[in-house]
């Protein structure tokens, strides 16, 4: 008698490993100084609608009909790995890189900044920013090594601000997956 049954993994359950492995790699990507400012969310089900939901009401507000096609890749998602960077920390190097004299300048002038009608709130720091494209990097990569089809979409992680999913965060991406004999990001109109 076996007493180890095969499991047996769904399409669904699939994705999420996958996911959870993606999130893992944006985790454990180089963070300058070794300070690690990223937040990771992964959604699925139900938040999959309220994301898309999201983006399709944001269309009008920025002017960018692409949001609501991204919303339907959204809504035919299997998961979706939300990745963005808290922008009040600083790593205090004065870089300049950010257009300020001092890290401290920066986080005055977020502040400061007015940012209605703009999807992503600044300035933000310069390496911060880096961090946060090599963490969705790894992630992408994370999938594209598991074969699960993805896509990062500015627009996921302008919705999932906007909804407040991404505590502190002033700039994210999404990273929707899905597993199917097509993907559904690619021949897409709009």
């Amino acid at each position: 008698m076996d007493r180890n049954p095969p499991v047996m993994i769904t399409r669904v359950n699939g994705a999420e490993i996958v996911a959870e492995l993606m999130a893992l790699s944006a985790r454990t990507a180089p963070k300058g100084r070794g300070l690690d400012s990223i937040i990771i969310k992964i959604i699925t089900g139900d938040d999959l609608k309220v994301l898309a939901d999201e983006m399709r009401r944001l269309k009008d507000k920025h002017a960018s009909g692409f949001f609501v096609r991204d919303a339907a890749n959204i809504e035919q998602s299997d998961a979706c790995v939300l990745i963005g960077c808290k922008a009040d920390n600083i790593l205090g190097l004065d870089c300049g890189g950010c257009g300020f004299t001092s890290c401290k300048d920066m986080v005055e002038a977020q502040k400061r900044f007015d940012g209605q009608g703009k999807t992503y709130q600044g300035p933000n720091c310069i390496i911060k920013m880096a961090d946060l494209g090599i963490a969705v990097g790894s992630a992408a990569k994370t999938a594209s090594i598991h074969n699960a089809d993805n896509r990062i979409m500015y627009s996921a992680g302008v919705g999932a601000i906007f909804l407040g999913w991404m505590p502190g965060c002033k700039v994210a991406y999404g990273i929707p997956v899905k597993v199917s004999g097509k993907s559904i990001y690619f021949d897409r109109t709009a």
